[in-house]
């Protein structure tokens, strides 16, 4: 089942919470309960690991870690079974200043189920499972190629897919006995060519038909081989247009796809942000040139959505969790879709100042 957009919202701010904290020591416990298993043995594991915590040398941290197990085991038997989706916990010392005490501790079912059991004592809680959950689950084209070789993948949330590999017949660069400079050079650029135009029907076979899910195409490679495909008409122009970034990579094979991916970690963060920008900033459009368009503001809005009128609900993540749950959970009954909108854009802000409550319509409200 799809993760709602209050729930991911919720689970954002969680993991950002505890990423926050930092501890002196490797004494924040971090412990992830998976779908189905049971709770109680859990809670045995962390009875033992108590007594283990024992032989810590430091007084601070042994202290410190057999209380935070000892938050935690309370805190687990209050639940009767694992829940569903199985149980994330945290604990630990988050004091400020050093021989404080301030022992806390979080717990989450998370939206979809665990797969993975964890027990850790870090200087950090683990929160890569649950952050994992937070992104998008977005479809990106991959494309890494040289003279040689062209590797064609797709980006699924954080997964590589690979679809299609093409070799090349390039000749080297060392030509045979007899031949002329030019006509080897001419040999070269026109298998080079042809490997172009190969490639080019490879992304066609490989994007073409899921275009419309495509939210962009990353491409990449060593040398100017990548500009000079991309630049030419190898390429067909309506995935032409849904080239976001070339970059500059090392490899070509299975670590190239990887590669192109951390280098445009950068483009992908934007890209989220850009499709906030454009929802606000047509709801502000619409808000000077054609105002019947567009609702905001918490009374006018529930009416909108009791019309079944909503199009898009906008709620902006300044607005209190009691709010925005009740605004979602009205959506959802009604079959409208919520979108959540940072304050960390120009319209992400403006829509907070308007009282963080706006949706474009289906149709004009008399």
């Amino acid at each position: 089942m799809a993760m709602s957009a209050v729930e991911r919202h919720h689970l954002k701010k969680l993991v950002k919470e505890l990423e926050s904290h930092l501890g002196r020591h490797t004494e924040l416990v971090s412990v992830y309960i998976p779908a189905g298993y049971d709770i109680n043995k859990v809670v045995a594991q962390l009875s033992s690991e108590q007594g283990t915590a024992t032989n810590i040398k430091s007084s601070a941290t042994r202290k410190n870690v057999i209380d935070s197990l000892e938050r935690m085991i309370q805190h687990l038997r209050l639940f009767n079974k694992t829940p569903t989706n199985g149980l994330a916990v945290f604990s630990g010392n988050v004091a400020e200043r050093e021989g404080q005490q301030d022992l806390q501790v979080w717990s989450v079912e998370p939206p979809n189920p665990l797969k993975t059991r964890i027990y850790r004592c870090d200087k950090r809680f683990v929160t890569e499972p649950l952050r994992d959950m937070t992104e998008t689950k977005e479809i990106y084209g991959l494309v890494v190629m040289d003279r040689r070789e062209g590797t064609i993948a797709l980006l699924k949330g954080k997964s590589i897919i690979p679809v299609a590999r093409s070799t090349s017949n390039v000749p080297g660069k060392t030509r045979a006995g007899g031949q002329s400079a030019q006509r080897f050079e001419r040999l070269r650029e026109g298998a080079a060519k042809d490997f172009y135009n190969r490639l080019g029907e490879h992304m066609k076979d490989s994007f073409f038909d899921m275009r419309e899910n495509l939210k962009g195409i990353l491409v990449g490679g060593p040398g100017p081989t990548k500009n000079d495909f991309v630049e030419g008409n190898f390429i067909t122009n309506e995935l032409k247009q849904k080239i976001i970034t070339i970059k500059d990579l090392s490899y070509t094979d299975d670590f190239g796809l990887q590669e192109l991916v951390d280098k445009s970690q950068d483009v992908l963060a934007s890209e989220e942000i850009a499709g906030e920008k454009k929802l606000v900033g047509k709801f502000l459009q619409s808000l000077a040139t054609n105002s019947k368009m567009v609702e905001y503001g918490k009374a006018p809005v529930l009416k909108a959505l009791e019309l079944g009128a909503i199009d898009v609900l906008l709620l902006s993540e300044s607005l209190d969790d009691k709010e925005l749950e009740e605004l979602e959970e009205k959506a959802k009954e009604l079959g409208t879709e919520t979108q959540i909108i940072s304050t960390e854009t120009r319209e992400g802000a403006q829509l907070a100042e308007m009282g963080g409550i706006g949706a474009l319509l289906r149709y004009e409200l008399s």
